[in-house]
């Protein structure tokens, strides 16, 4: 690219030639490089020539003509593919039964739930009361509080205890920072009371006016102290409940199972500690067992006793104990369920006779029951791939489970089973117009990664798919943060299998399908194994006749991304498509800045770099620092403006860079949106188009019949 301002002509910007159908007359922008250098406190310096596209307050003209201009670049690019685009977003929103509802639960009396009206984009949350044949009382309809605005989200929704009262937490810009507000649910009327700038986290107390909520910090974003607001009074005047100093901490406040205590909850990548208080009469908050680097708890409580989920003492994966109240340590805690090598234990759910636990175990989940007798049972599964949890179970003093399941060919599907006699209720299936899984069928495929690691894979195609060498493949990753990427059922992709395409998702390291191992092997200083996983997976199921060596695509987004953009630079030739999302592909210089959100949270995530021996390991992956002359994939990345998990100006200048040195001919597209956050556009049918969009992309690279 040339050393000048940003070229706004599109008369004067530079030709970038492409293939495919939507190869026509357009040019990708130019934008200025501009020397800045970024050191380490050791020492380090790199150059980063487009550090000048970052801009906090997103206002720069500069940047933003920048980012317009490669919306145009795109809009141009992407012209020819319009009626494909129009085609898939018109096949995916025809799957959806636009007046769809969620099953509801009973809570306090009330029958809570959520419903869609046709053509609109919101949900209006409800409730009716004893029954579902009382009459309906909507506590927010997000169609009327999102009219004028190009982004809204509702995050938490919390009633008080005597049901009269509601708090909400909102954002209209998309960058997490929420409001807080109040409703009567007797008169319908908002309160003046509005707490701003906090994360989505709300707890009543039992007097029905003092709300617990987490105060964020302006710049940073992070969780930062938890206050308490007496409705009526001025928030200035809230009370602070409880600082935390560590920055390397999230934090958040909820209600235990029995609602006799409120607790505030601090975790970071390697350590947890909890502080509760009675909810009758919040008082100070005392520590259940004080905080110690590399154990991690989370507690629960019913019928006199804590219920512990921890990694003390050697539990890698997990195991529960139990603790007496008044317990403020962990000598007083005594094992209920041990720890297994070959079991992790995800989550429980605490019922008055029995203990629902969420498990994983070669690589697939499952729900234990252990009777207060000591016998235990598991919850049946119905095919080899698939993904198993517990659903909103709102209330303890009752024998019935609900649980969720799904596959790859199986819409989401909610349980009820009866502990007690075995009867299982079908409450619902996800309703999905004119699909019929008996079309399609999943495998569960094992990789030997180059190390000898076996790798999970689950994959899905229509009936007829031959395993022949010929198809084209979507191979989705993740790998960060040991989030599990579960075979869940994705209507989208049902467009992309009618088209005789492969979906596969690689559980590579750095999830925690298979365990805590699985996560441990894939962060810090072994993160470059979650990559050559996902490459490793590439090349299995290409040799084993699912895929063409030469109509393979890859997606991800954010930590996914940044897998994106380490595949990219390692192993351009094994991939003629890449769609990236909000990717984090700047991780050097992101995590040299504390001011960042995010950053501190996540030093024993990828390391810190002010240290040697981690900038060095992290400047061997990060994609940016990694991008070099060669040629790349076609590729699409799409960002927010007002994304605050990864800043709009990461994929902004990867993608300044890659067109820097990209010596192929393939196209590269960026597409922000201008009114969205690390989520996308808000709304059940908007986030659609950009689907289309990315998926019409795609077809097209890999020569898929339209």
């Amino acid at each position: 690219m040339k050393a000048s301002s940003i070229l706004f002509a599109a008369s004067v910007l530079m030709t970038v030639p492409f293939t495919g159908a939507a190869a026509a007359e357009a040019t990708a922008p130019d934008a200025a490089r501009q020397p800045h250098v970024v050191k380490a406190p050791f020492g380090a310096e790199r150059n980063d020539d487009y550090y000048w596209l970052r801009d906090d307050k997103r206002e720069n003209p500069r940047m933003l003509a920048y980012l317009n201009a490669e919306n145009a670049y795109a809009d141009a690019v992407m012209a020819p593919l319009k009626p494909l685009q129009e085609t898939l977003y018109n096949e995916i929103v025809a799957r959806i039964k636009q007046d769809d509802a969620s099953v509801p639960y009973r809570e306090r009396g009330y029958w809570y739930y959520t419903r869609f009206e046709t053509g609109k984009d919101y949900p209006i949350h409800a409730r009716r009361k004893g029954s579902m044949e009382a009459a309906e009382e909507i506590l927010l309809d997000l169609n009327a509080l999102a009219e004028g605005k190009g982004y809204y989200n509702v995050g938490e929704r919390e009633v008080s205890q005597d049901n009269r009262l509601l708090a909400y937490a909102d954002d209209a810009v998309g960058r997490r920072q929420y409001v807080i507000r109040f409703k009567d649910l007797e008169t319908g009327k908002l309160l003046a009371d509005e707490i701003p700038g906090v994360s989505p986290n709300i707890v009543w107390a039992d007097d029905n006016k003092t709300v617990f909520y987490v105060e964020n910090d302006p710049e940073t974003l992070l969780t930062v102290r938890v206050k308490s607001h007496v409705l009526g009074t001025p928030v200035s005047e809230d009370k602070l409940v409880y600082e935390e100093k560590d920055d390397s901490f999230y934090m958040g406040v909820g209600r235990t199972r029995d609602d006799q205590f409120i607790c505030i909850g601090v975790e970071s990548t390697v350590s947890s500690e909890m502080r509760c208080t009675p909810a009758a009469a919040p008082g100070e908050f005392t520590v259940l067992a004080p905080r110690e680097r590399d154990v991690e708890y989370s507690a629960d409580h019913l019928d006199g006793r804590w219920v512990i989920r921890t990694n003390a003492d050697g539990a890698t994966n997990f195991k529960l104990v139990t603790a007496a109240d008044g317990s403020t340590s962990r000598s007083q805690w005594t094992d209920f369920v041990p720890h297994s090598d070959e079991v992790y234990i995800d989550n429980f759910e605490l019922f008055d006779g029995f203990t629902a636990i969420g498990e994983r175990s070669g690589g697939l989940e499952r729900v234990r029951l252990l009777k207060k007798d000591g016998s235990e049972d598991y919850v049946k599964a119905d095919e080899s791939a698939y993904s198993m949890g517990l659903d909103v179970n709102s209330e303890h003093d009752t024998p019935w489970l609900r649980y969720s399941y799904t596959s790859l060919t199986t819409p989401a599907t909610t349980y009820e089973l009866n502990t007690e006699t075995g009867e299982r209720k079908l409450l619902k299936q996800q309703p999905v117009l004119g699909y019929d899984p008996s079309r399609y069928t999943t495998e569960r495929v094992w990789v030997e990664a180059r190390d000898g690691t076996r790798v999970p894979v689950s994959v899905v195609y229509r009936n007829g798919f031959r395993k022949d060498g010929s198809a084209a493949l979507l191979q989705y990753g993740y790998g960060s943060y040991g989030a599990s990427m579960d075979p869940n059922f994705n209507s989208p992709v049902v467009s992309l299998l009618d088209r005789g395409m492969v979906y596969a998702i690689a559980h590579i390291r750095g999830g925690q399908e298979m365990g805590r191992a699985w996560y441990d092997n894939g962060k810090l200083l072994n993160k470059k194994n979650t990559f050559n996983d996902f490459i490793d997976v590439t090349r299995a199921l290409v040799k084993q006749g699912y895929a063409a060596p030469d109509r393979v695509a890859a997606m991800g987004g954010s930590a996914g991304g940044l897998l994106m953009g380490a595949i990219a630079n390692m192993a351009p030739q094994d991939y003629r498509v890449i769609i990236s999302q909000v990717p984090f592909v700047d991780v050097v210089t992101t995590m040299l800045d504390p001011s960042i959100p995010l950053t501190t949270n996540e030093y024993d995530e990828w390391g810190n770099p002010e240290q040697k021996q981690f900038y060095d390991y992290i400047a061997t992956y990060s994609p940016y620092d990694n991008i070099r002359a060669q040629a790349y994939p076609a590729t699409f990345v799409g960002t927010g403006l007002w994304d605050s998990q990864v800043q709009y100006w990461e994929p902004a200048k990867y993608v300044a860079r890659l067109r820097d040195e990209n010596t192929g001919t393939l196209p590269i597209l960026f597409r922000t949106n201008m009114e969205a956050g690390h989520g996308g556009k808000s709304g059940r049918f908007r986030r659609y188009r950009e689907m289309a969009e990315y998926y019409a992309f795609m077809l097209d690279q890999l020569g898929v019949d339209k």
